[in-house]
């Protein structure tokens, strides 16, 4: 594999022709630079005129390799040639050098140029280039390979530094100015005026798609040559190639840093993200997108100052959050929309500090607040559409995350950390900081990564923070089938979670599960929107009929979203049996449950509306059950669900094993939550 290298521009602020006798300096031999060793004229010539000089060179190295491989090879020196053409007129030198010592087995190839700056006739450019082609060495090919890169990058910032060291030695000796090249006058003619600079040669053109080494140094950070390198490719690459808006530096180095600076790999991970960014209309989500009252008012994440580092810091307060709340009363694309904004948000602050500061500052840090975090927040689709949105933002944003606070860890956490864990990259996961209880005070704690005066108050602090308290969103305000989510945002999933469902008198709805294997689990998730309703499971060898039917009530029907499935000529205990006690679910309540099945065939999930149970003469009715009869009179019952069934292998550890019994997480959580209730194979949670 060939090995290139792309250098950004270095800038002398010196003339030409004092970096010129700079560099002269170097010859022919230079003590700066232990690993040459000489250097001796091979052929030299110049123009008529003196405006063009030509030096080959052969040069001598010493390559710091191993003994037993310079045995091996059999020589103890390597020799490179060099030609220099100097035009002094145009005030350019290009430099083109090639090995000679095993030119058929290794193959390099280096050339560099100094010109002037495009803006500033008495500054001086420099850009290199190289490549490395190593086609056979004894078998120690790779070994080759590290040690050439390693040799070369070492010595490349090395270069600059022995020009600026000649530059002062100049300077040293009184040497400041050097006249530029004027063409030889005959008799009888004029001198000719020469240009400042060649606007041919050195068109400012030339310099503005080029990166500066100095710039990123001052915007991007520091970068190894090869890192530098990197990045400059891949810019390169998409200035030719890409249509469409060429992003930012510093977002092209996040992915090659997210992906070690492999640039196949991170240019891969760089365009889908451009096609995504473009697809969606990204680029202008800061302008589009207002999140609505709701958000505003529910969703407990804010901007609050920086950090010490000068990164901007992002506070949620995730354990205050109704997450189901909010996914049901705006769905997943709105809350990912509203992340999405906070991302983009994110940068355009990293780039304000940037210039605040006067140093790079390419991350934001997030201190996350989990007081309050339970069970509820374990709830299967809302972590579902967690890590769909950390997907989105790990696959778009990459190395945008530069430290993690997770301050007040419940007991319970460690179930979500589980879950969401495997989706992080790894090397996000290294900028996590966790502190349960009150561990975040004191040294070592917020103190060390925050100022004192920045810690929110809610966290012992003293600085007040506007980031909203949360709270549960009113049921009221949840999305039903005849409140779809607006046309307009956008569609980033199609999946739909839940499905939804009406209950009569003599209507209820059912679902089938056919269970081919005796050892599954089928797993459910349901939201009582109105009414009150009994859910019961039941199992059938027989295959049930799926169709609409009539309520047997007159004036009542079962409308599109009712499906009955057991014939009334069934017979309990002989057609189908019951696999689940009966369960009342009132209105407002969230179920969540699941069932170790014994035998294959079809399971039956079935919602039917609760009316008042038969009364003995002495016995009175209850109060609850004469409101529910009054209530469910009036109107139907309407309910969301989700269910879903596993391999029983699978089961464990899985996220539709969260509220279940049979599963370790069940015995993890079990001290963090009171909200439960078994019943006999399954787990059923409000």
């Amino acid at each position: 594999m060939v090995q290139k290298y792309q250098s950004p521009v270095r800038v002398y602020k010196y003339p030409f022709e004092l970096v010129m006798a700079a560099y002269e300096k170097r010859f022919p031999t230079c003590p700066e630079i232990p690993v040459f060793l000489g250097s001796e004229i091979l052929h030299e010539s110049k123009s008529d005129d003196g405006a063009i000089h030509i030096i080959e060179r052969s040069c001598k190295l010493n390559v710091d390799a191993p003994r037993l491989l310079k045995k091996i090879a059999g020589v103890e020196y390597v020799f490179f040639i060099q030609k220099n053409t100097v035009n002094w007129k145009e005030r350019t030198l290009r430099i083109e050098a090639h090995n000679e010592t095993f030119a058929n087995r290794v193959v390099v190839l280096e050339t560099c140029s100094y010109s002037v700056h495009p803006e500033n006739e008495e500054w001086t450019c420099f850009e290199q280039s190289a490549s490395l082609d190593i086609k056979s060495f004894f078998g120690f090919e790779s070994t080759v390979e590290k040690i050439a890169m390693k040799q070369y990058t070492s010595n490349i910032k090395r270069g600059k530094e022995v020009i600026e060291h000649y530059l002062k030695e100049l300077i040293s000796q009184g040497i400041t100015f050097i006249p530029r090249w004027t063409p030889p006058v005959t008799h009888g003619q004029k001198a000719e005026q020469v240009p400042a600079t060649s606007h041919e040669a050195n068109d400012g053109s030339a310099l503005s798609d080029k990166l500066d080494a100095d710039y990123i140094e001052r915007y991007l950070g520091q970068l190894t040559p090869m890192q530098e390198s990197c990045l400059i490719r891949l810019r390169q690459w998409l200035q030719e190639t890409h249509k469409g808006k060429i992003p930012k530096d510093e977002h092209i180095l996040r992915f090659l840093r997210a992906r070690d600076f492999n640039i196949d790999k991170a240019r891969e991970m760089l365009c889908q993200s451009l096609s995504w960014r473009k697809q969606y209309q990204v680029d202008y989500i800061l302008q589009s997108w207002r999140p609505p009252a709701l958000l505003d008012e529910y969703y407990t994440g804010g901007w609050h100052y920086q950090d010490r580092d000068g990164r901007p810091l992002y506070i949620l307060r995730l354990g205050q959050m109704d997450t189901k709340g909010l996914v049901k009363a705006l769905g997943e694309e709105s809350l990912l929309r509203h992340v999405l904004s906070i991302n983009e948000e994110g940068q355009k602050r990293c780039e304000e500090n940037t210039n605040l500061f006067g140093r790079p500052i390419t991350s934001w840090t997030c201190l996350v607040d989990l007081e309050g975090l339970n069970m509820r927040h374990l709830w299967r689709p809302g972590v579902k559409a967690l890590l769909r949105i950390i997907e989105v933002v790990e696959d778009n944003y990459p190395e945008t995350l530069g430290r993690l606070l997770i301050v007040r860890a419940p007991r319970v956490f460690p179930v979500l950390w589980t879950l969401v864990s495997p989706f992080i990259n790894e090397n996000t996961r290294q900028k996590f900081l966790i502190y349960s209880g009150n561990n975040y005070q004191g040294p070592g704690g917020l103190v060390d990564y925050v100022d004192k005066e920045v810690i929110p108050d809610f966290l012992g602090g003293e600085c007040m923070c506007t980031v909203p308290e949360g709270g549960l969103v009113p049921k009221s305000l949840y999305q039903t089938d005849e409140e779809p989510e607006n046309a307009d945002h956008i569609r980033l999933w199609t999946e739909t979670i839940y499905h939804s469902a009406s209950v009569l008198r003599g209507a209820p709805h059912e679902i089938v599960v056919e269970i081919l294997e005796g050892e599954s689990v089928i797993t459910w998730d349901f939201d009582i929107l109105k009414g009150d309703v009994v859910f019961s499971l039941f199992h059938s060898k027989r295959a049930p009929a799926t169709g609409h039917k009539e309520a047997t009530l007159p004036g009542t029907s079962a409308g599109g979203d009712n499906v009955q499935l057991i014939d009334r000529t069934w017979v309990l205990g002989v057609d189908y049996s019951r696999m689940e006690s009966p369960l009342v679910c009132r209105e407002g309540e969230s179920i969540q449950g699941s069932h170790v099945t014994r035998w294959p065939g079809f399971y039956i999930l079935q919602w039917k509306m609760h009316g008042p149970l038969p009364c003995s003469g002495t016995t009175l009715p209850r109060v609850d059950d004469v409101l529910a009869s009054l209530q469910v009179s009036s109107h139907k019952c309407k309910l969301i669900y989700y269910y879903e069934v596993l391999a029983s292998k699978d089961f464990r550890g899985s996220m539709s094993s969260l509220e279940s019994c049979n599963s370790g997480f069940s015995q993890l959580s079990g001290a963090t939550t009171s909200s439960s209730q078994s019943q006999s194979s399954s787990h059923l949670s409000r």
